[in-house]
């Protein structure tokens, strides 16, 4: 065992090392990786005329069911694929992460990362028009989209199908080693163990994460349908329940709000402070952010690209509100309860920095975090594994042999995360993870006039249905 956590060890200490290279700005090393992610971000906001602001009554108007159509091709409704996507996305991010953001870039890393979920939105909305409108389905309704079909369908198309399928190849490649989720298991057996005092116990983990495992597959066996049924339900619990917690906290220290407001907002601009300084807040901020709401990263879309609908920017209206859900709020939430409690300062560095805060409640208020936490980390797993089926169908076919053999070493390799190093797995995680939005983000350059012309024909299509209701009326 110790032979192989050191091969994992060095191999996740040079693949972190590759993908993130980092150049000096101002004193602080950033990774050009991160650099490229925000300029997709502000590339895409600028490129829509700032959608993220304009689009938002209307995203709110379609989630509630303005004019769908249950007839519209696809396998959920758009509440169902905005679910499904939050629960890949709304997840140990929004509580680990936060924290990890935190330590690596104190206080002011928080309000960089609500900056970078704005941005996001307009990057998220883009990604789910293209997923949407190259789409394929089946003579049983069985839908696929995702990167991999835009880079591929949609290069061809504009007259470049070899990178088109390179790309296409490179993004499935990548994301079918990224989705396998051990990071899910291992941040939440690490508060479940911290509450029931079972640190040491390697059987409890390994039961754990085989629990886990058991429980995925079963969900994940039944499909689209299945999945769509379990997260619609358990993505508003866990993300109430959650809430619940940090507005309890909040009302504990609520004397302690305005000035962990303006340690937020004055860390984020201080050039020298000790953790970074302005540029070292930003980082961390940005690389966490990036990792909690995935835009540019291209998942979610695999998600969304499932919705019942006729037009493409319908759908990408509703995933406008993932990153606004998930970094704005969640997000927002996680860093006030940490800052509001002082435990930022403590020496904590994931997500024992949020049990540590919670526990200023009550010595049991961190039950309340570690049941929160099985359920984010439930859910993302569910997420992926769909996602992770998607790309199997796409490298393969839907050959019903292959997803078997890919549920099987999908969960089998879940109970690792239980015993691996949290430094060694957040090393490759991250790395493959954000390797994704390589291939992604090139693709989605190439075809930004396609997903302006998608935003065009939904608006026209919206203005006629709203002249045709006036005469009716």
């Amino acid at each position: 065992m110790d032979a192989l956590r050191n091969a994992l060890t060095a191999f996740g200490d040079w693949l972190i090392g590759m993908v993130f290279t980092a150049v000096p700005i101002f004193g602080v090393e950033v990774n050009l990786i991160v650099l490229w992610l925000f300029a997709g971000m502000v590339f895409f906001t600028l490129r829509l005329g700032f959608l993220n602001l304009r689009g938002f009554g209307t995203a709110v108007s379609i989630l509630r069911g303005r004019n769908y159509d249950p007839t519209a091709p696809g396998e959920m409704t758009p509440f169902q694929a905005l679910s499904t996507a939050l629960s890949g996305t709304v997840g140990l991010g929004n509580i680990a992460g936060v924290a990890i953001a935190i330590a690596m870039g104190g206080p002011g890393a928080a309000f960089w990362m609500v900056v970078v979920g704005f941005f996001a939105m307009t990057l998220k909305f883009a990604e789910v028009v293209l997923a949407v409108r190259y789409r394929t389905i089946d003579a049983d309704g069985r839908v696929s989209g995702g990167p991999m079909y835009y880079l591929s369908r949609g290069l061809a198309e504009k007259g470049l199908p070899r990178l088109g399928k390179v790309l296409g190849t490179l993004y499935a490649v990548f994301a079918l080693v990224a989705f396998i989720q051990i990071v899910q298991v291992n941040q939440s057996y690490s508060q479940v163990s911290t509450v029931l005092g079972l640190e040491q116990n390697t059987g409890a983990a390994l039961g754990y994460g085989i629990l886990i495992a058991g429980l995925a597959a079963l969900v994940l066996l039944g499909g689209a349908a299945s999945l769509a049924r379990i997260t619609s339900k358990l993505t508003p619990l866990m993300c109430g329940l959650y809430l619940t917690g940090a507005i309890i906290v909040l009302g504990v220290n609520v004397t302690a709000i305005p000035g962990a407001l303006a340690t937020i907002a004055v860390q984020a601009f201080t050039p020298d402070a000790a953790v970074g300084g302005l540029v070292g807040a930003f980082v961390a901020g940005m690389r966490r952010a990036v990792f909690s709401n995935e835009a540019g990263i291209g998942a979610a879309s695999i998600a969304h690209a499932a919705a019942k609908t006729r037009y493409p920017a319908s759908e990408g209206f509703v995933a406008l509100l993932e990153p606004f859900i998930d970094t704005v709020i969640v997000c927002s939430a996680t860093a006030l309860v940490i800052v509001t409690t002082g435990v930022w300062n403590d020496g904590h560095t994931d997500i024992a920095m949020t049990s540590a805060a919670f526990g200023t409640v009550s010595s049991w208020f961190p039950g309340i975090l570690a049941v929160a936490v099985c359920l984010f980390a439930f859910s993302t797993i569910l997420a992926v594994g769909y996602y992770g089926l998607q790309i199997c169908a796409y490298l393969f076919g839907p050959h019903p042999l292959i997803r078997r053999i890919y549920l099987t070493l999908f969960c089998l390799l879940l109970p690792l995360g239980t015993i691996m190093d949290v430094t060694t797995v957040l090393n490759i995680i991250d790395s493959l993870f954000f390797l994704l939005s390589v291939p992604n983000l090139i693709g989605l350059y190439i075809l930004s006039g396609v997903v302006a012309a998608e935003l065009r024909t939904f608006r026209e299509a919206e203005r006629q249905r709203v002249s045709a209701e006036r005469r009716a009326g």
